[in-house]
This record gives structure tokens, sequence and C-alpha cells, in this order.
């Protein structure tokens, strides 16, 4: 099984940067370099505790589908979802988030196991891993920029700033 673990600093309130990753539409808009959309089970807005969600997307120039469901959720610290169809043989994604200071840490462990078994295993270690962890580079990077700017808005619209920037993980009264 193969482990990837990454960090990244973003410069915006715990609940919002939370929500953004747990955000069906900032998924899709974060993950364009794979035509990533959401087919079955829920497909657009947050997702909640045992959501299920089908992926479909193009990688390595073949179009896959990958079905996750939301096993764990502590708004706004942790969550995490496992594959439970799709062309793994297990993954598991948990998702970490820290208040610092003024910024949010946010945190990723991705397991993966590739089917094949030696085979798999090969394939994880001369490119799977390293294809997998820029993928994820790449989609907390454009998570980070929606966080950091306005954009975050088109996605968590419901989300009010209250004064002084930070988000008390509340939602404002519908009109």
């Amino acid at each position: 099984m193969a482990v990837i673990e990454l960090t990244t600093q973003i410069n915006a309130p715990i609940e919002r940067v939370f929500d953004l990753a747990r955000s069906i539409d900032a998924h899709t808009a974060s993950t364009s370099q794979s035509k990533e959309r959401a087919v079955a089970g829920k497909t657009e807005g947050l997702m909640e505790l045992d959501d299920t969600v089908t992926w479909e997307a193009t990688h390595f120039g073949v179009k896959q589908k990958l079905t996750v469901r939301m096993t764990i959720l502590n708004r706004p610290k942790v969550f995490e979802d496992e594959m439970t169809k799709g062309a793994f043989s297990k993954m598991k994604h948990t998702h970490l988030f820290k208040e610092k200071e003024s910024r949010t840490e946010m945190s990723d462990r991705f397991e993966f196991e590739a089917p094949l078994g030696i085979l798999g295993r090969l394939a994880e270690k001369m490119f799977l891993t390293n294809y997998m962890k820029a993928f994820l580079r790449k989609r907390n990077e454009e998570l980070k920029q929606m966080a950091e700017s306005g954009n975050w808005e088109q996605f968590l619209p419901q989300q009010a700033e209250p004064a002084g920037g930070h988000n008390s993980g509340g939602c404002a009264p519908s009109a």
C-alpha cells in the first residue's frame, strides 16, 4: 500500500477551507486537469457523513469511475472518504485541518493500493505514487487559491464572513 502525506498552509479561516475541501463543486473546479465530474450519488454541494459520490475522470488517457463514501466527518477538524468502487484495490483519503494563528493547516493522508498484486506494487513505485502526489498537490494549490481569494463564494455562497474575517461556521439566514 502506498501512502502520500501533504501539508498546505492556507491564509483563510478553518471553516472555509474545510467546507471547500468537501465541496463537490470546488472539487470539480480544482481537478480540471483530469476533467473530473460527479456523475452519481451526491453531485453538488457539500459532502456529509455517509454521502457517496461517483467521480468520472480521465487519468493516463483512460476514462475511469471512482465511487467514494464519506466515512468520518467532524467539522472543521477532519473528514475521511473511502473508495467503495473503482480502479484501486483500496483507497482512503484522510483530510485534517488545524488552525494556526490566522491561517489553516490542511493535511492530507492518501492511502491506496493498486490492483494486480506484484504488478500493481511495481506501478505504485514506478509512477502511480508520483502521479497521485502531483494530482493532489495541484488540487490543494487550487483550493488554496479559492480560499484566499473571493472565489470561495461561488462554492460556498451560503456562508457569511463575520466582522474580523473569521467564519463562524454558521450559515447566513435565507431570504
